[in-house]
């Protein structure tokens, strides 16, 4: 018998097969959508493989399954069938539970990034936290990265506490990724110009800042 990984790798081959080649039946969804769905069915196929008794005890009514497949699909509306399988396959691997919606969709974001070349937010962070100076001449992993560092503010980001730092840097950061998931894209200033030249990205808000500022009065006694 296949293990769920395998099960679910060959499931990944099958829909992008079936993407490329399919077509509209007349009175049948797009492709897009029938696609979806299909997807949608082989992930809590696989789920219910992977998680058997957590599946039953959420899952155990027909009726009640069919209106949480309707929400993902309502959810998942904007991913592609490939992310929505390999989210599957990373929620399996990395975790003992079955899956909320909410820990779904961040393995999907999770995928697209990992697609894009992009670290993971807490990598993210870490490089920014760390990178040297010039910032504009640092060896970025993305220029995500370096947009995200320089939303957040460089200073704010060496002196801040992870626990109120890291919001701040992940906020900025998935929403780049947002940007770049809907064709945005993104560039490092131009080392012989320097930053100053660079365009400007998006300040921290003014009632941020003051915050930003308490915090440090409070933690250093000023």
């Amino acid at each position: 018998m296949e293990s769920g990984k395998q099960l679910l790798e060959q499931a990944v081959r099958d829909l992008a097969a079936s993407a490329k080649t399919s077509r509209t039946a007349a009175g049948q969804a797009e492709p897009s959508q029938a696609h979806l769905i299909d997807a949608i069915n082989q992930v809590f196929a696989l789920f219910r493989l992977n998680y058997h008794n957590q599946y039953y005890s959420a899952f155990g009514e027909t009726e009640q399954l069919n209106q949480i497949k309707k929400l993902w699909l309502d959810s998942l509306g904007g991913q592609p069938v490939e992310v929505i399988l390999l989210a599957a396959k990373r929620c399996i691997e990395t975790s003992e539970y079955l899956p909320t919606l909410h820990r779904f969709l961040s393995c999907c974001r999770e995928v697209r990034l990992h697609d894009a070349g992009l670290p993971d937010v807490h990598a993210a962070y870490r490089e920014a936290c760390l990178a040297t100076e010039p910032k504009y001449a640092f060896p970025w992993t993305h220029p995500a990265v370096f947009h995200a560092g320089q939303q957040a503010g460089w200073f704010y980001l060496a002196s801040t506490t992870e626990d109120k730092a890291f919001p701040v840097f992940k906020r900025y950061y998935e929403t780049l990724c947002d940007q770049l998931a809907d064709g945005a894209t993104l560039a490092l200033p131009a080392p012989d110009t320097g930053a100053a030249s660079h365009p400007k990205t998006p300040a921290v808000p003014a009632e941020e800042q003051r915050e930003h500022l308490a915090q440090l009065r409070q933690q250093t006694g000023l």
